[in-house]
């Protein structure tokens, strides 16, 4: 091998030498490596840059967006509370979430898919109390495994058809065109067996951690009160079915309906609309109650003018000067002037308050959250009220309004895609400004949406795959693969899979199904065998990026949110791979003969 070759090598073991035994972030390690390429020039500057201008990257960026204006109105949590509902275990979670995305990703993109089932899952973790590193990593092979039964299923099987169609113009070798549902044949099998396997055996290779918990006596506990809106989606069902009160944060208090109180099995109790639930909750877990659009903070001073989307939480400790000492929260609305604002919870001493809230006597350093407008920090006299104020960032009220406009921008988005006459980047864009141009999603959570830690190491891994390339790194393997199989058809195969596989995980699924192709068909052509069993292979094989979090984009994706070490998608992604490979070695021949 040339000098270039050996460096590109070593910089890619060092690389994931980093990426399995430090904590060093991703994005800092792949930018690292990709400086070195750049600085031994490995490649030319523009290859190894390329990945920032990848259009594959500006997708997943723009549909990031997408499925932020998906989240925003609530459209995704409200289809997914349909097909999902919440489980009550782990196996039940994996079979209502993978079987339906593995077939929707045989026909849809499943990048937009897995980003906006990520927040449905940590949604779902939270109140089903279900740990979310055993559902990220299989959402996004269920999504891999879908996308291998059909030619439109994943871009890598596109590549592989394209180069078909091209060498059966050429005249090259015994090709034949690969039709729509070719790969199935085989990729049905696989995916179900794959599914099948990481539901049953998933846990033992999955990693369950948890977040530790905070000290009891540091967390301030509040007594929140919440009314069941008319059209709300839980109106008949019970706080059970609902997950409302399933966080260990969370303590039903009573239900009061009319005007009579309820405390006795709540959990069973079927909700009605008007119904007022009281919780006893630490601060994380009484936001997430009020960020649930079916609920909303029952006492209002004033009736708030503005949308609740708009609206806004807030930290308060009710002063000594206040006019509200003393008084009852009912009370206090004559002298509120023009402030306009709802009480969503209270906490004495760091105890939630006893009694219901529109009975309890308020005292100076009781501590309040507040839902409030953007007027409350101009046209109320704050200062005097409460001897300490303080906005929450980063929470924000699903906009339901716009579900609708929302699923049908997202619907058009991938029907256009679906049917070739727009390609994904494109209708992304289109969508994502759809969903601002409609009020679906603001600029600022479109910014916020944006996962920018993923995109920098897409990016340097499409510009690391130019140097394997460059370098001759890339040729070399292919001549040892080449060498090794090239006797026999079943081993050739075998060679085949193994090599493609190993190299979708190390470098791109597209630029390893590009690099292999010729090697497959000139292998096909030596041994004078049909090559639609290499074909099939090579799709297959491209996609089976199970060993590592940069084999994918999708893994990509859920890296982050799950928490994983490198190690978690080596253990399981090693024993799938070696499932896949085995199926595939074996199904090729049979079903579509040498």
């Amino acid at each position: 091998m040339s000098l270039d070759a050996y460096l590109t090598l070593s910089l890619l073991v060092v690389l994931f030498v980093l990426l399995i035994k430090t904590k060093i972030p991703a994005p800092a390690i792949f930018i690292g490596a990709l400086t070195a390429a750049i600085t031994l020039k490995l490649a030319p500057v523009p290859e190894l840059l390329k990945g920032f201008s990848n259009p594959g990257m500006l997708t997943v960026a723009v549909l990031f967006m997408v499925a932020a204006g998906m989240y925003a109105t609530g459209a995704i949590t409200m289809i997914m509370d349909k097909l999902i509902g919440l489980p009550k275990t782990i196996l039940r979670a994996q079979l209502k979430i993978m079987p339906p995305i593995a077939f929707g990703s045989a026909f849809l993109n499943n990048t937009p898919l897995v980003a906006m089932m990520i927040p449905v899952i940590r949604d779902l973790s939270r109140a089903s109390r279900l740990p979310a590193q055993q559902l990220y990593l299989p959402l996004s092979f269920a999504s891999i495994l879908g996308g291998m039964c059909t030619v439109i299923g994943t871009s890598t099987n596109l590549v592989v058809a394209g180069m078909v169609i091209d060498a059966a113009e050429k005249g090259i070798g015994s090709v034949h065109i690969v039709n729509m549902f070719d790969p199935a044949w085989i990729g049905v099998p696989i995916a179900c067996v794959a599914i099948g396997f990481m539901i049953l055996a998933g846990r033992f290779f999955l990693p369950g951690r948890k977040t530790e918990k905070a000290d009891d006596a540091m967390i301030r506990r509040y007594t929140a009160e919440f009314e069941v809106r008319d059209e709300s989606r839980i109106v008949g069902r019970t706080l059970e079915d609902t997950g409302l009160a399933s966080s260990e944060g969370i303590e039903i208090l009573y239900i009061r309906r009319n005007d009579s109180i309820l405390t006795n099995d709540l959990m069973h109790e079927e909700l009605q609309a008007g119904d007022l639930l009281a919780f006893s909750a630490d601060s994380q877990n009484m936001v997430e109650l009020w960020r649930t659009n079916t609920l909303v903070p029952h006492l209002t001073l004033n009736p708030m003018e503005t949308e609740r989307h708009t609206h806004h939480l807030v930290k308060a400790v009710v002063s000594r000067q206040s006019k509200a000492v003393g008084r009852k929260i009912p009370d206090i609305s004559d002298n509120a002037r023009a402030c306009q604002y709802k009480f969503v919870a209270l906490s004495r001493d760091g105890q939630p308050v006893d009694g219901p809230l529109d009975e309890v006597t308020i005292e100076a350093g009781d501590s309040a959250v507040l839902e409030v407008n953007d007027d409350f920090f101009y046209e109320c006299q704050i200062e005097h009220d409460f001897a300490l104020t303080k906005a929450l960032k980063g929470f924000h009220l699903q906009r339901t309004d716009r579900a609708v406009e929302a699923s049908l921008i997202t619907l058009v988005m991938v029907a256009v895609v679906a049917l070739g006459w727009m390609n994904m980047l494109n209708a992304s864009l289109l969508a994502s400004g759809a969903m601002l141009l409609t009020g679906c999603l603001t600029l600022h959570t479109a910014a916020r949406s944006i996962d920018w830690g993923t995109l920098v190491v897409i990016a340097c891994a499409i510009g690391l795959e130019s140097a394997v390339t460059s370098s001759g790194l890339a040729e070399q393997i292919a001549g040892l693969l080449n060498t090794v199989g090239r006797d026999n058809p079943h081993l050739a195969l075998a060679v085949i899979f193994l090599g493609c596989s190993f190299m979708t995980n190390v470098i791109t699924n597209n630029a390893a199904a590009a690099f292999m192709f010729p090697i497959a068909l000139s292998t096909a052509n030596q041994l004078g065998v049909n090559f639609m069993p290499f074909a099939i292979t090579l799709m297959i094989s491209a996609s089976c990026a199970f060993i590592t979090p940069t084999g994918y984009q999708t893994n990509l994706m859920v890296w982050g949110p799950g928490e994983y070490k490198f190690t978690d998608f080596v253990k399981i992604g090693s024993v799938l791979t070696i499932l896949v490979a085995a199926m595939t070695i074996w199904l090729a021949p049979i079903l579509y003969e040498f």
